[in-house]
């Protein structure tokens, strides 16, 4: 595979000395073009984090992100055009509906009115959204809602796509409907970054899979490697037994 984006020595601080914090510790890490690839780890390991810096929500305090050998620093507009973000909550305009929604951020990455509206069109009926084109998000349910989420993330045909927590709260049918579409996507050549708590769906899902502990990748591998290096027949044993060796260690 091909590398879209190169990590590296990304490090996040907060505050300021004797009390900084580092919520990452000089994370370096290749994402491959068309791969799956899903950030692990217990609350406060730093996935939060490193996700919210790839989609430029929160600037590093050290590192680079290259992308074509370049830094995305230096033109960050040019940059949010070629990724997307679903986030766990819905971020929208309540008084719009969801077609206006839709339509107002194909405007928003640049596309024409025209190319809005087509694109808004097809992706409306991908994902059954057609039938609720004059409702507010408030009315739909929780799976419609990540539909549409989902569909927002994908107006500007972006390169890769990142979801935070995108099946949270959902019913277990509706989980794989929208683990059905991650994998649609990865088969249209859309590389996935996804962060999640539920490690069947890692496993289900990623090509590799990436675990930090405490700012710092713990390792990063598919799950397949993981389970036989390990020992394990589930990725959700393995991730347990990292964790125990590294709260005994620390003890």
């Amino acid at each position: 595979m091909s590398i879209l984006l190169s990590l590296r020595g990304i490090t996040k601080q907060y505050g300021v000395r004797p009390s900084a914090r580092l919520a990452l510790k000089g994370v370096t890490l290749d994402i491959n073009k068309g791969e799956i690839l899903s950030l692990l780890g217990v609350n406060g390991a730093g996935k939060t984090t490193l996700a919210s810096i790839i989609v430029t929500l929160n600037p590093p305090t050290a590192g680079e992100i290259l992308h074509e050998g370049k830094s995305i620093y230096d033109d960050v507009p040019t940059y949010r055009r070629m990724i997307g973000f679903c986030p766990q909550k819905p971020n929208v305009n309540p008084r719009l509906t969801i077609e206006q929604n839709l339509l107002f951020a194909g405007r928003f990455y640049g596309l024409s009115a025209t190319e809005t509206q087509e694109r808004v069109r097809k992706l409306m009926a991908r994902f059954e959204l057609t039938t609720y084109a004059n409702n507010t998000i408030e009315s739909l349910s929780g799976g419609y809602k990540q539909r549409f989420l989902i569909a927002r993330a994908l107006v500007h045909k972006p390169q890769l796509v990142l979801f935070d927590e995108p099946t949270v709260a959902l019913d277990p049918h509706v989980r794989h409907e929208v683990w059905a579409l991650l994998k649609e996507l990865k088969a249209e050549g859309v590389t996935v970054i996804l962060t999640t708590h539920y490690l069947d769906e890692a496993e289900a899902l990623s090509d590799r899979v990436c675990i930090l502990d405490e700012g710092v990748i713990k390792l990063i591998d598919t799950p397949a490697n993981l389970k036989a290096a390990h020992q394990k027949d589930r990725l959700e044993d393995v991730f347990i037994k990292l964790i125990n060796e590294s709260k005994a260690a620390a003890e």
